[in-house]
């Protein structure tokens, strides 16, 4: 009788570790996600009211798979758990980032230090790279089309992508909690507004966010 087992059962199959399309990391300018699109938030969502009904939306929008950075010198951490000093503040962000990941169904991909790009978990890169505890944003950037397509030091980046998709109190609050926190820790007096219209979104659902964030904005 004539073996036919396939050798091909005893192949190895590699298998490709795709990144994230899509990284919620903090607003801060000093942020660089090098593999996977930034969607910011101040803290990364932590303590940012309302933020566990924003995640159903983030997933309506863009898929399942997101994935959550914490990231190094947080203000908005800082301020909401009334820590004194960094060290306080980079240990408390990676452990309730971890855990409010684990909570609202994202995948948390580990720390953002000052450093080069650092390989995190699930495919995810970057590093911070503002100047240590000196914030130098003139701008707030607010994403429509599909997160972050252009680094620029000088603007805090704030996801609007999915306000189309969210009932409107919670698009208003959501943003404008983010605006007010980052327009006072701003020392380049008032920010400037600009706007990313580019990206993978369809372009009515791109201007659909830009005409309900101006009128929050207004």
């Amino acid at each position: 009788m004539t073996d036919k087992t396939d050798k091909k059962t005893d192949t190895k199959t590699e298998v490709e570790v795709v990144a994230p399309a899509y990284v919620v990391t903090c607003a801060d300018e000093g942020v660089q996600i090098n593999v996977g699109r930034r969607l910011g938030f101040v803290g990364a969502g932590l303590d940012l009211p309302r933020f566990a009904e924003v995640v159903p939306v983030l997933f309506k929008v863009f898929g399942a798979t997101i994935a959550m950075t914490s990231s190094e010198e947080n203000d908005w951490v800082k301020q909401q758990q009334a820590l004194r000093d960094w060290q306080q503040v980079n240990a408390t962000m990676q452990q309730k980032l971890e855990a409010l990941a684990d909570q609202v169904g994202l995948l948390y991909a580990g720390y953002l230090p000052f450093s080069d790009p650092k390989q995190l978990k699930h495919g995810v890169k970057g590093h911070m790279v503002r100047p240590h505890k000196v914030h130098i944003a003139n701008k707030i950037s607010f994403t429509c089309g599909g997160g972050e397509q252009t680094y620029n030091l000088g603007n805090f980046v704030v996801s609007a992508d999915w306000i189309h998709a969210a009932d409107a109190d919670l698009a208003r609050e959501v943003i404008m909690a983010q605006v007010a926190f980052l327009q006072a820790l701003s020392s380049e007096g008032k920010l400037e507004y600009v706007f990313e219209i580019t990206g993978q979104l369809p372009e009515e659902t791109i201007q659909a966010n830009l005409k309900i964030l101006q009128k929050i904005l207004s």
